[in-house]
């Protein structure tokens, strides 16, 4: 007799020839999009990515995870969406350390001190007590200059942030939303389940009013 082949086989070999998302699809857009399916609006995913930002631009190394995380809770704000506002700015604070020091030291009228951005990072690694007896009149500048651009960055970052998630938020009703996994029982994405709420009536229903 002739045996057939394994469908197992052929269904894991067609598995491996599917595409893999970038990593960039994987951690930022697929999370932002779930975000939205489930009912987050788009000014306030904007609202927790620029509040994100602009904690993940503080020039204090390691205290950018926490502070999201209080945030979070203090606003009521997306937790998702503030870690990933998070992820996106790591080479940012770094490059941005020596630029807050600088700023800080104009609006104090200090006179420059020597820094380098990797040597901050290694003294900050052996201990606060050491960063602080060594950085703290720094770290007081930059603080500073940081707080006063706090909020203009923010504003910068949730208007620029809001047309483009308005958008996505657009393309995601007019789709249907995120198709279910195989796995799982499709269900209407609160965009949709919002859309039929209004009480609209569909094409059908206007056909039959006019018979």
């Amino acid at each position: 007799m002739n045996k057939r082949a394994n469908p197992p086989a052929l269904a894991s070999s067609e598995a491996g020839s599917a595409p893999q998302l970038s990593w960039w699809r994987r951690r930022i857009v697929a999370p932002l999009t779930l975000q939205l399916t489930q009912g987050l609006t788009p000014e306030r995913l904007a609202l927790a990515l620029a509040i994100g930002g602009v904690i993940a631009v503080n020039p204090f190394l390691g205290t950018t995870t926490l502070g999201c995380v209080a945030a979070g809770v203090l606003l009521r704000l997306n937790q998702p969406a503030l870690q990933i506002a998070n992820l996106l700015a790591v080479p940012f604070q770094l490059a941005l350390i020596l630029p807050w020091v600088r700023a800080g030291e104009w609006l104090y009228g200090a006179a420059p001190m020597p820094l380098d951005p990797t040597a901050l990072a290694s003294v900050f690694t052996t201990g606060p007590a050491c960063f602080l007896a060594r950085f703290g009149e720094s770290g007081l500048h930059a603080a500073s200059a940081w707080l006063l651009a706090a909020p203009l960055l923010g504003a910068v970052f949730y208007f620029a942030l809001r047309p483009v998630l308005r958008a996505l938020g657009r393309r995601l009703t007019q789709r249907g939303g995120i198709a279910p996994s195989a796995s799982e029982p499709a269900q209407a994405p609160a965009f949709a389940k919002a859309t039929a709420g209004t009480g609209r009536s569909g094409p059908a229903a206007g056909s039959n009013s006019h018979d």
